[in-house]
């Protein structure tokens, strides 16, 4: 096995995407989601981890940039997630999600159940209101007009260097540091900032997160999920991810103490770990449109009893 890059044509679109796939017949497809300013190589040090190992896994890490007319709103990233599996002919995955990445994953199991085997959310928004006020001002007017400035090269590279020369802060943090400023740097692209205001936009205002995915979570029963956190995020508390959690059945929390709103990043081995005992250890859901149907019957029933 080994990682590649390469890129798929996908409604007559190119999508540019990481892929580590076994030498044999696959177990399962595992599609990681990045987050807002993010990019395919946020998975990176996992992809590397994983290369080590025999796991059967095609794993596929996606650059969900867009294009001029994409359609940023969660429900139009988890159609890019269906039709990418497609277009690499797989019809069922396992969705993992950083951050922004969650709330797809999430929005992909409401919208296709019959395709999502499990749930792995990695810092997901989508589960609170509490954010950070760095992503809330994303979407104060004008803010694409700032953004170029403070991404500019000579800028993120001091803030690189800085991170790089920091003796004293743990590895850790190093990889906190290292993606972020990555992240960072990638708003100097006009497709990816342009990707960055339209897609935070969609889901957040000044008071914080506006889309919650809450409601809709009895939805995932039967579906194997997993909240990764950071003990130490900024962005998005833990809590959200516990409290989630809590009420699913079919949940499972894990804390990572010391890392940041990029665990993945800090802890790659760990991270690696985890995500391969989650998927030997749980069965695939087998969900269909019927069930899920049936179950918004149900749920709306029982909100409407006055006994209840």
């Amino acid at each position: 096995m080994s990682v590649r890059s390469r890129r798929v044509a996908v409604h007559g679109r190119d999508i540019q995407l990481l892929e580590l796939g076994p030498s044999g017949p696959p177990r399962g497809a595992v599609v990681l989601v990045h987050g807002l300013a993010g990019g395919a190589a946020t998975w990176g040090a996992v992809l590397e981890e994983l290369d080590s190992r025999t796991h059967g896994y095609t794993l596929i890490a996606p650059d969900l940039i867009g294009h001029p007319n994409a359609d940023y709103s969660l429900g139009g990233y988890a159609n890019v997630i269906r039709d990418l599996l497609a277009a690499l002919g797989h019809r069922r995955a396992t969705v993992v999600g950083h951050s922004l990445g969650g709330g797809i994953a999430l929005q992909f199991c409401y919208q296709y159940p019959q395709s999502c085997e499990r749930l792995v959310l990695v810092a997901a928004g989508g589960l609170g209101r509490e954010l950070h006020p760095v992503l809330r001002a994303a979407t104060l007017p004008g803010a694409e007009l700032v953004l170029p400035l403070l991404a500019h090269a000579r800028v993120t590279s001091v803030a690189a260097r800085l991170a790089a020369g920091w003796r004293w802060m743990s590895s850790r943090d190093r990889g906190a540091g290292n993606a972020s400023v990555d992240a960072y740097a990638s708003l100097a692209d006009a497709a990816r900032r342009r990707a960055f205001v339209i897609s935070a936009r969609n889901i957040i205002n000044l008071a914080g997160q506006r889309v919650s995915g809450l409601d809709k979570l009895y939805l995932t029963a039967g579906v194997p999920t997993m909240a990764v956190w950071g003990g130490r995020d900024p962005i998005i508390p833990a809590a959200h991810g516990r409290e989630a959690i809590a009420g699913l059945p079919d949940g499972r929390f894990e804390l990572f103490e010391l890392a940041g709103h990029f665990p993945h990043c800090d802890e790659p081995v760990r991270f690696a770990d985890l995500l391969l005992d989650f998927l030997d250890s749980t069965r695939p859901a087998d969900l269909d449109a019927d069930v899920v149907a049936a179950r918004i019957a149900a749920h709306r029933g029982a909100e409407a009893d006055p006994t209840n």
